[in-house]
């Protein structure tokens, strides 16, 4: 019986510390220079299909089906959000937000493709 219980404990204790391991290399990443020259609605207008974007502003609102329109002091665009790319970030229209992503070029419409989303500092 004690062998149950100490092997239980060994078990739970290792898998918090895994836990908590993936939890802390979720964090993180790169800060700094970017090599990303549009970074402003009117300029992603004019890209090209693919091109990577940086932009600061606000969503004004909710279009349906994991699209908003965002603007900045440039214009509006739509923007594509998958729901996992929130990662908990909770916004309204007064919310400025930097997104990073792609510009997604159709026939007779254009909208940013976003890969990150976070608070604007």
């Amino acid at each position: 019986m004690k062998k149950i219980v100490l092997v239980s404990a060994l078990i739970l204790s290792s898998t918090s510390a895994f836990a908590d391991q993936k939890t802390q290399n979720d964090k993180g990443g790169f800060t700094g220079p970017s090599a990303v020259k549009v970074k402003t609605v009117e300029m992603a207008l004019e890209a090209k299909d693919d091109t990577p974007v940086i932009l600061t502003g606000h969503i004004v609102s909710s279009l349906g089906d994991e699209e908003y329109q965002f603007k900045d002091s440039t214009g509006e665009v739509v923007v594509e959000i998958d729901h996992r790319d929130w990662n908990g970030i909770e916004a309204t229209p007064e919310t400025k937000l930097v997104i990073q992503g792609e510009v997604d070029k159709e026939w007779k419409h254009t909208a940013i493709d976003v890969n990150t989303i976070q608070l604007a500092k």
